[in-house]
């Protein structure tokens, strides 16, 4: 699926995806690390009536699986976030939308025909107030089961390759993009289709001192809260009415915080996918540290690196509830629109069940480190 991907999807989006910042050594290891470690192998256990269900948020969802949210999914096919929801609902899943999307809150929430069950809303922290409040009341009413407030993106990480694509959205006309595009023919006949180019949450919903919407660069520039502190996430905390998840979570600290100082409903053990501060840990190195700091009663989500459904097993085995996933739907996506997610998400709920199986396990809550031979001694 990411060959195929990386065929059809113009380089500027595919690699905003498939890249980390500066010398990707973060990027990298995240997904390298889930690679060591070793599940225990059983035998002569009984494997019939496996069950891959588990509790998320106070309702259950059909594997230990969230979709991450994305920036520009709607780039790499049209209407992207809309099918990629879909496909999550399907699956039993939930889908997190990004602020910087394609599409709008309300048009995922028309696309899933109300059933909003496992719809999740993604924000920053602005400066503008006023706009976070609109945001935050339009995720109240398109009925987001939850609300996720990514933290560690108060100043933007350096991404050579989206400077060196001239990555936009709408994309720029010039020499560099005009080649990528000429080289894309079906995704430009495809986009034809796309009920938006431009970040549905922010067109005709901003402030008017936001100078330039074709640039996502300016807008993080003047938009991203640098002087973000705890007492702006209970800000948000006290205008959102529902469940809040915590993005960003890479030191225990900061994970007992979110939980006692403003009442995370669960935090997310994530380095923004190595976008953001090259040289920091990979995700699951640092998971078993920050789920012993928060304990049993708050839930650990952990986002990075996963790439497979025995990465979700992996997850779960050091005490995650879930895993969330990005880059590997966004293939799926790429290479084949709906069908290429539901693919995707197809494979990983194979992978899981199989690895499960082989654990000796039919209930993927059941399992945990007496599933796992081998954890390097660093991941704590």
């Amino acid at each position: 699926l990411k060959r195929i991907a990386q065929g059809r999807v113009p380089k500027m989006f595919f690699d905003y995806a498939d890249s980390g910042s500066w010398t990707q050594s973060t990027y990298l290891a995240n997904e390298r690390d889930w690679s060591e470690i070793k599940f225990n192998q059983r035998i002569a256990v009984d494997m019939t009536e496996r069950t891959l269900a588990s509790p998320c948020l106070g309702t259950k969802i059909d594997m230990p699986l969230v979709l991450s949210p994305c920036g520009l999914t709607g780039m790499h096919h049209p209407n992207g976030e809309m099918l990629a929801a879909r496909a999550a609902r399907e699956h039993g899943i939930p889908f997190t939308l990004s602020t910087m999307s394609i599409a709008s809150i309300e048009d995922v929430a028309s696309a899933l025909g109300g059933n909003t069950r496992h719809f999740w809303f993604q924000v920053y922290m602005m400066r503008d107030r006023a706009f976070m409040e609109n945001l935050i009341r339009r995720a109240t009413e398109a009925k987001c089961a939850a609300l996720v407030l990514t933290l560690d993106l108060q100043i933007m990480g350096q991404r050579h390759q989206d400077v060196r694509n001239d990555l936009s959205a709408p994309p720029k006309i010039n020499l560099n993009t005009i080649g990528q595009f000429a080289t894309r023919p079906g995704w430009c006949l495809r986009m034809l289709s796309a009920k938006r180019w431009h970040f549905g949450n922010i067109r005709g919903h901003h402030a008017a001192n936001v100078s330039d919407l074709s640039s996502l660069a300016t807008w993080i520039a003047e938009q991203f809260d640098p002087r973000l502190d705890w007492d702006d996430v209970r800000w948000v905390r006290d205008r959102w009415p529902g469940k809040l998840v915590i993005k960003g979570i890479m030191d225990p600290e900061d994970a007992r915080r979110a939980v006692e100082e403003v009442g995370a409903e669960a935090i997310v053990v994530s380095n923004h996918g190595g976008r953001q501060l090259d040289g920091a840990p990979s995700s699951v190195s640092a998971l078993s540290s920050i789920v012993k700091a928060v304990g049993v009663d708050t839930e650990v989500h952990v986002d990075g690196g996963i790439r497979s459904g025995q990465d979700v097993i992996r997850a779960r085995c050091l005490g995650a509830t879930a895993a969330h996933m990005g880059r590997p739907y966004l293939y799926g996506l790429g290479a084949a629109g709906y069908d290429g997610v539901m693919h995707a998400l197809d494979i990983v709920r194979k992978e899981a069940d199989i690895t499960m199986a082989l654990c000796g396990e039919r209930d993927v809550t059941a399992m945990s480190r007496h599933n796992l031979a081998y954890v390097p001694p660093r991941f704590g």
